[in-house]
C-alpha cells in the first residue's frame, strides 16, 4: 500500500477487482477489519437525482437522510445530505471515532448530494455530518437534518432509526378524519407545551406513553376535539419552545424515541382525538457559531437583509431556491403521512409574507416588482398547501397570519394562499383589550366586540387564546381580567361563553380553562392547585358545558342557509339586497354566498353592483351557470346574477316599498 498524500491517502494495485474485500487497519491500541464501503456502487437512481434537481421530490426522507438498507448482498446504512457548497462531507459516529477523514462521502454530480453506503452499521447508531466549507476554515459537525431520531442536548446527534416497522390501528379514525376536519364541522383544540402541562414529582418529563395515559383522558373529558402541541421537532434550546429546530423530521427525545410518539399519536384517535402540530419549518434554529455551517450547506438566503429575522433571533429560509422548496413541503408530508399527524399550524405567516416585516428602512430589499411582499415565500406557502391537500383533503392546515392579507384560507386555484383555517388575531386583540377595560368604561368600547362579526365569514377563522397571550410579562387570561379574583372570575366566564357564542373555531392554551393565575412558565409546570379554589374548578367545569353546547348544536359551528332582506324606504321602487350564507350538504358548500345585482337602464345594463349597495328597480334572482362547479369544489365565492324584471320581483321572497 502506497501513501498518495500526506493527509492519510494510500491505494493498493490489484491484478483483479475482487467481489468482495475486507481491510485491515492498525494503530498503537488495536487492530481492526472493515469491509471497504467504497467499492459499492451509487445509491441515488436517475430518477431521484433528476426529481431532487427540480425540487419536485415529494418523498425526499426516503431518499436523503440515513436509511438502512440491504444494499448489494450486504446489510448496513445508507447516507445522503444535500450541501451544494461544501468542499467536503464525511460521516463521523461512534463507528469511526469520529474522525471525519474514516468516511468522506462521494459528491453526486451537479445535484449536490453527497452519498455514501457504509456496511455493518446497525440502528441506534450515532452520527453527524462533518462539513467542510469552499471557503476553508475548520470542518463543522452538524446534525442530519433528515435523521429520525435525535439525541438530547448538549450532543444533539442523529440516531439511526428505521420507520417501517410501525403497525398503525387507527384505521378507524382515519376512514372519518375528514368528516371531523371539515369547515362545516366543530373543532375545539386545546394547545399544550408537552414540556410543561405536567411533570413528575422530580421533575423529569413526561413520557410520550405517559402523556397518553394522563393528557388524553383529561383533553377528552373536558369535550375538545383536537389536541395541538407546539413543535415537537428535536431543538436544541429549551428556551425556545420548539420553535428552533435543527430536526425537522426527529419527534423530540424530550419525550420518548420514534415509536413512543406514534403510540401517543394511537391514543389520540384512539379517543376521537385529532393531533394538530405546530410547524416550525420557515424558521431555523439560531445562527451558530461560527456562521460559515450556514454558508456551507446553503439552506438559507446568503444576503444578510433577507437571511435573519430580527425578532426571534433566527435565521429564515431562501424560499427562492427549488431545493429548500422540496425539503420544507416533504417534511410537511412526512408528518402527515408517516406518524399520522392530522393537521399542522403554520407558525409566523406574516413574517413570510412580508419582506419588511418588523424591518426598518434600508432594512429590507423590495421584491422583482419593486413590492413589499415576499413572491417566494407566497409560492412556497401556496405549493406546501397543494401538495398537502392534493395528497390527503381530510387534513388540515392552519395559519398563524395576524395582517390582512386576503384569501388566506382560500384555494390556491382561486388565488388564496391555500390553507383551510386561519387564526383570527384582530379578534383576539379586539376582545381582550375589551375585557381588560373596567367594565366603568367599556360602553366606549363596545366596537371591540361587534366589529369581528362584519369580517366572522371571510375567511375560515379559528378564534384563538393561545400561547402567546400568557406569557412574556403579558400575564395570564385570570391576570388580564380587572377587579378582583371574585370579579376576574366573572369575567372569564363571560368572556369564554362569548368565544364559544362567536363564529369561528376554538382554541384555548393549557391552563385557560381554569384560569391559572400566574403566567404560563415553560421551564415549570400547571399550577394545579388553582383547581382546589371552588371558582376555578367552576371555570373548569364551564367550559366543559361550552364544548358540550359547541359540539352538539349544529347551528354554533356550521353556516346554516339563511337570507336578509334590507328595504330602503325612501325610494319608492323595489330594492332588493340578498346574503344568502353558505348552506352545507354532505360537508360542501352548495349555495351562494355573494351577490352581484344588475340593473337596466336606459342606455343598457348598468354595471355590476356588490351586495350592500340598494339599487333602484325591479329584479329577478337567477343562479350562475357555475355554481355546480363551484359546489364540486366546495370551497370559494360564488356569484349569482340579477336580471331587471318589469313586472315586479319574479322570487319567493318579493317586498315593495
Amino acid at each position: 500500500m502506497v501513501r498518495l498524500h500526506d493527509a492519510g491517502i494510500f491505494g493498493v494495485r490489484l491484478a483483479a477487482r475482487p467481489l468482495r474485500y475486507r481491510i485491515i487497519a492498525q494503530n498503537a491500541q488495536a487492530e481492526w477489519n472493515f469491509i471497504d464501503p467504497y467499492q459499492f456502487g451509487p445509491l441515488l437512481g436517475e430518477l431521484d437525482e433528476h426529481l431532487i434537481s427540480e425540487g419536485a421530490h415529494l418523498r425526499l426522507w426516503r431518499t436523503l437522510g440515513a436509511q438502512q438498507r440491504h444494499h448489494e448482498g450486504v446489510d448496513g446504512a445508507a447516507f445522503a445530505v444535500w450541501a451544494p457548497d461544501a468542499q467536503r462531507v464525511s460521516v463521523i459516529g461512534d463507528f469511526n471515532e469520529w474522525d471525519g477523514r474514516r468516511h468522506p462521502m462521494r459528491r453526486r454530480g451537479t445535484t449536490g448530494v453527497w452519498e455514501l453506503f457504509i456496511p455493518g452499521l446497525t440502528e441506534g447508531a450515532r452520527y453527524k455530518y462533518e462539513v467542510a466549507g469552499a471557503a476553508g476554515g475548520l470542518p463543522m459537525p452538524k446534525s442530519d437534518p433528515l435523521g429520525f431520531q435525535g439525541e438530547l442536548r448538549p450532543d444533539n446527534c442523529s440516531i439511526l432509526r428505521a420507520i417501517d416497522r410501525h403497525t398503525w390501528r387507527d384505521a378507524a379514525w382515519m376512514a372519518h378524519r375528514g368528516e371531523r376536519q371539515r369547515t362545516n364541522s366543530p373543532i375545539s383544540i386545546y394547545e399544550v407545551h408537552l414540556g410543561s402541562w405536567r411533570r413528575h414529582t422530580d421533575d423529569r418529563w413526561l413520557s410520550y406513553r405517559e402523556l397518553a395515559e394522563t393528557l388524553i383522558p383529561y383533553v377528552r373529558d373536558l369535550g375538545f376535539t383536537h389536541i395541538e402541541c407546539l413543535p415537537v421537532s428535536e431543538h436544541p434550546f429549551d428556551g425556545s419552545w420548539g420553535y428552533q429546530p435543527v430536526g425537522l423530521f426527529a419527534p423530540t427525545s424530550r419525550f420518548g424515541d420514534l415509536e413512543d410518539f406514534r403510540a401517543f399519536v394511537e391514543a389520540c384517535h384512539a379517543a376521537d382525538i385529532g393531533l394538530i402540530l405546530d410547524w416550525a419549518g420557515p424558521l431555523p434554529d439560531r445562527p451558530p457559531r461560527p456562521r460559515q455551517i450556514r454558508r456551507q450547506c446553503a439552506v438559507r438566503t446568503r444576503r444578510p437583509r433577507e437571511g435573519y429575522h430580527p425578532d426571534w433571533n433566527t435565521l429564515i429560509y431562501n424560499f427562492g431556491w427549488r431545493e429548500v422548496n422540496n425539503f420544507l413541503s416533504a417534511n410537511a408530508l412526512y408528518w402527515l403521512i408517516e406518524h399520522h399527524v392530522d393537521a399542522l399550524r403554520v407558525d409566523a405567516v406574516a413574517s413570510m409574507l412580508y419582506r419588511d416585516y418588523s424591518r426598518r428602512d434600508g432594512e429590507w430589499i423590495p421584491n422583482r416588482q419593486g413590492g413589499r411582499e415576499n413572491l417566494e415565500a407566497i409560492d412556497f406557502l401556496r405549493r406546501v398547501n397543494a401538495i398537502v391537500y392534493g395528497s390527503d383533503p381530510s387534513v388540515m392546515t392552519i395559519a398563524e397570519e395576524s395582517t390582512a392579507w386576503p384569501g388566506v384560507s382560500r384555494p390556491v386555484h382561486e388565488g388564496g394562499l391555500g390553507f383551510g383555517f386561519k387564526w383570527n388575531m384582530g379578534w383576539m386583540h379586539d376582545t381582550l383589550e375589551y375585557m381588560t377595560t373596567d367594565p366603568l368604561y367599556r360602553a366606549y368600547h363596545h366596537g371591540k366586540m361587534s366589529f369581528g362579526l362584519t369580517y366572522a365569514f371571510s375567511e375560515n377563522f379559528m378564534l384563538p387564546l393561545s400561547h402567546d397571550e400568557v406569557v412574556h410579562g403579558k400575564g395570564s387570561i385570570w391576570d388580564k381580567m380587572p377587579g378582583d379574583p371574585a370579579a376576574k372570575l366573572a369575567n372569564l366566564r363571560v368572556y369564554y361563553t362569548f368565544m364559544w357564542a362567536h363564529p369561528g373555531k376554538k382554541l384555548l392554551f393549557m391552563g385557560s380553562e381554569w384560569g391559572q393565575r400566574t403566567e404560563w412558565n415553560a421551564d415549570g409546570v400547571l399550577d394545579w392547585g388553582t383547581l382546589d379554589d371552588g371558582g376555578h374548578a367552576g371555570l373548569q367545569r364551564l367550559i366543559k358545558d361550552l364544548n358540550a353546547l359547541y359540539c352538539g348544536s349544529r347551528a354554533a359551528y356550521a353556516r346554516l342557509p339563511g337570507r336578509r332582506l334590507r328595504m330602503d324606504r325612501r325610494r319608492r321602487r323595489t330594492s332588493e339586497c340578498l346574503c344568502l350564507a353558505a348552506q352545507g350538504r354532505g360537508g360542501r358548500r352548495t349555495g351562494y354566498r355573494h351577490l352581484q345585482l344588475r340593473r337596466r337602464g336606459a342606455h343598457g345594463m348598468a354595471p355590476r353592483r356588490s351586495l350592500g349597495r340598494p339599487l333602484e328597480g325591479d329584479f329577478q334572482l337567477k343562479r350562475h351557470r357555475l355554481w355546480r362547479q363551484w359546489a364540486r369544489h366546495g370551497r370559494g365565492d360564488l356569484r349569482a346574477h340579477a336580471t331587471p324584471r318589469s313586472a315586479g320581483l319574479d322570487h319567493p321572497s318579493r317586498c315593495r316599498h
